[in-house]
């Protein structure tokens, strides 16, 4: 098949499209510029470049019809931020597509008020991301179901990988507290330190759109959370973060205002969006559907992206790493 990947040189598209190279597809990717992925790997050599805009061309109303000529059997958007852009292209490729699918996010729910959370019992959605993405959901639900666009949306966790600073034990991307974990120094916890984030490794994400791909009968007008199997608290990730320095975290649990007092502005804010929805997403119907199977437990995809970060200097440690 001919498959679009829009997005595809971001941290999902580094897996993806190589694996579906790899599965025989021929494979366009449509980005903005030529950026390099994140991992290297051959099967970049047979994928065709498509140089795009989106952001401008939606503007211009151009987008849409710009990845309907360019005939594919399936387009899988990895970068639709809004219903608008999402209405467009399910527009355009209308009896034009066998199958579009969406990358959503486990922030289409709210704050958690029932573990697991399922694709059917979370909560509304805040803030405009989130609200964002569930709306888009939403939408190509009923395009389905009104008898439309086959349509599937995916909604992966905290995404890491190696290249990128993954989300951190206090929920930010703050590097400072891998150097305190890594100097055995005390680290401040905002809340109580039970609040739940759920990672996943990006090439486990493009394995469920690659089995949503293979799979297309059963993910038909379907969304699925794509998580790693387990979550971690607040506490556990931060002691198990200072093992890997041969450290034992010393937590110092604090309010929110004095947490805020103590970092920067931006650091402090996202560390909120993250724990106040306290994610704990199940994948039992990803596994049911189209057979997700992750390979990777949060703790170790976070490794590796470490490692990464450690081996090509780009994290500051007081201790080595000795796993």
């Amino acid at each position: 098949m001919r498959i679009v990947v829009i997005g595809g040189s971001g941290h999902i598209g580094t897996f993806l499209i190589p694996r579906l190279v790899r599965a025989g597809h021929e494979v366009v990717n449509v980005s903005r510029g030529r950026r390099v992925s994140y991992v290297d790997d051959p099967a970049w050599q047979h994928v065709r470049h498509v140089s795009a805009d989106r952001v401008a061309e939606d503007r211009d109303g151009t987008f849409a019809r710009r990845i309907a000529d360019l005939d594919a059997d399936v387009v899988v958007d990895l970068i639709c931020f809004t219903p608008e852009s999402a209405s467009a292209l399910v527009e355009a490729l209308r009896g034009r597509v066998g199958h579009l699918l969406s990358c959503g996010s486990i922030w289409r729910h709210g704050p958690s008020l029932r573990l697991p959370v399922t694709e059917e019992n979370g909560s509304t959605a805040v803030g405009e991301y989130g609200i964002g993405k569930a709306q888009i959901a939403a939408l190509l639900k009923a395009e389905t179901a009104a008898g439309g666009l086959v349509t599937t949306t995916l909604h992966p966790g905290h995404i890491v990988g190696p290249g990128w600073h993954p989300v951190g034990p206090l929920g930010n991307f703050d590097p400072t507290v891998w150097q305190k974990l890594s100097a055995g120094e005390p680290l401040d916890v905002p809340g109580i330190g039970a609040e739940l984030m759920q990672h996943v490794h990006a090439d486990d994400v493009a394995q469920g759109f690659e089995k949503a791909i293979a799979h297309r009968e059963a993910a038909a007008g379907e969304d699925f959370s794509v998580v790693a199997p387990s979550a971690l608290t607040v506490r556990g990730y931060a002691e198990i973060a200072a093992s890997w320095f041969g450290r034992t975290a010393t937590l110092r649990t604090v309010g929110w205002d004095a947490f805020r007092a103590t970092t920067s502005e931006d650091a402090a804010q996202t560390s909120w969006e993250h724990l106040v929805r306290s994610h704990y997403v199940s994948i039992d119907k990803a596994r049911r559907f189209i057979n997700y199977a992750p390979t990777y437990e949060p703790e170790q995809a976070i490794l590796e992206a470490v490692r990464w970060l450690v081996d090509h200097g780009q994290l500051d440690l007081a201790s080595p790493l000795v796993v």
